[in-house]
């Protein structure tokens, strides 16, 4: 099915941002509290899903919006590149009709810095700042703010929390393999596109 409004996340989505999050994580546990993850448990845990990751490190729900919030400005400074092959897809999904949104947990200044102006103009509308357990409404109001209906409408992302946000307003999930969860967590959920390469994403309007 083409789809009128393509949404989409943008760590691990769009942004290859993995390895400062690995990096970062550290510095995050210390500053609040939870526990470090060894290298060797990374593999593991990324096909695990966000709840059970956050039991397995001790980080509270209440703290994840602090921990968000810390994150995003660790990231202020960070080189984080864009995955091959996004900025001709961005273009041909623009060029094809299709309106395309941004729904991130990421902040606002770094979402615009790491996409880039020119990506950023595409976009019709952007939700940031959005806890990874809040996208749904975030979601929601990406279709309010468009006039478009859900069912003409895909949410792009990477992880079990973007299906259920995607789910949970209406819309159908998109899941790319390339991102923090592995390619079998994602496909336990079913989404109802799995992609495997960037450029397989214009076939989202054909």
């Amino acid at each position: 099915m083409p789809y009128d409004l393509i949404i989409f996340d943008l760590d691990g989505t769009l942004a290859d941002s993995f390895a400062f999050f690995a990096s970062a994580h550290s510095q995050l546990a210390d500053r609040h509290g939870f526990r470090h993850i060894a290298p060797a448990e990374i593999e593991t845990l990324r096909g695990r899903p966000a709840r059970e990751i956050m039991h397995h490190v001790g980080l509270p729900r209440w703290k994840l919006p602090l921990v968000a919030r810390s994150f995003a400005k660790l990231m202020r400074d960070a080189d984080i590149p864009l995955f091959a092959g996004i900025d001709p897809m961005l273009q041909r999904l623009q060029q094809s009709g299709a309106a395309l949104a941004l729904v991130s947990s990421n902040a606002a200044g770094n979402c615009r810095r790491i996409l880039g102006d020119a990506h950023w103009q595409r976009l019709a509308h952007v939700e940031c700042g959005a806890s990874i357990f809040g996208k749904r409404h975030r979601i929601t109001r990406t279709l309010h703010a468009t006039g478009i209906v859900p069912a003409r409408t895909i949410y792009i992302g990477d992880q079990t929390t973007d299906a259920e946000a995607a789910r949970g307003a209406g819309v159908a999930f998109g899941a790319v393999a390339w991102g923090y969860a592995t390619r079998a967590s994602l496909e336990l959920i079913q989404p109802e596109h799995l992609f495997c390469r960037v450029e397989d994403l214009t076939a989202l309007t054909a």
